[in-house]
């Protein structure tokens, strides 16, 4: 069975990883959606938040799964027995950025093959962090989200409001 681990903090997750998730289940068999735990970003979704949103997303997808770790992806890949790491790519500073990141990585993980799939050109504006921008100003991104988070990330907005 040929898998892959597309990992990323999806704070929140938007309609290009989903476009960049759908190509992974062209070439294999498994895609482990793995959500880094990155305590140099403060997040503005909590971990169990964004694997509710993606185990939403994916819910229909059977080979999909959706996990969190910390610590190295070339560790993950290795408890997973995973060898192809999947980047997904908007411009030529984002490859610049993987490629540099995938030379450290395949020399602490020989057998890791790293695959960069460029996003759809109608993603090609959509980030992570520009959509958290959004939010925090309460301007609408439907269009950038999946629909099957849509609510959720409404309802996990107006609760973080709450508590502040």
């Amino acid at each position: 069975m040929k898998k892959c681990v597309f990992a990323g903090t999806f704070d929140p997750p938007t309609l290009g990883h989903k476009d960049i998730v759908q190509k992974c289940l062209d070439l294999f068999d498994e895609v482990i959606v793995a959500i880094l735990i990155n305590p140099n970003k403060k997040p503005l979704f909590t971990v169990e938040q964004r694997l509710n949103m993606l185990k939403k997303v994916f819910a229909s997808y059977k080979n999909v799964r959706v996990l969190s770790y910390d610590g190295l992806t070339v560790d993950l890949l290795r408890r997973e027995g995973v060898r192809y790491y999947v980047r997904g790519i908007r411009n030529g500073t984002d490859y610049d950025y993987e490629a540099q990141l995938n030379f450290i990585n395949v020399d602490m993980y020989k057998e890791m093959i790293t695959l960069f799939f460029p996003t759809r050109q109608e993603y090609l504006h959509i980030s992570s962090g520009l959509v958290k921008d959004a939010l925090r100003f309460h301007k609408n991104v439907d269009k950038y989200i999946p629909e099957e988070i849509r609510e959720d990330l409404n309802g996990y907005l107006k609760e973080a409001e709450n508590h502040v």
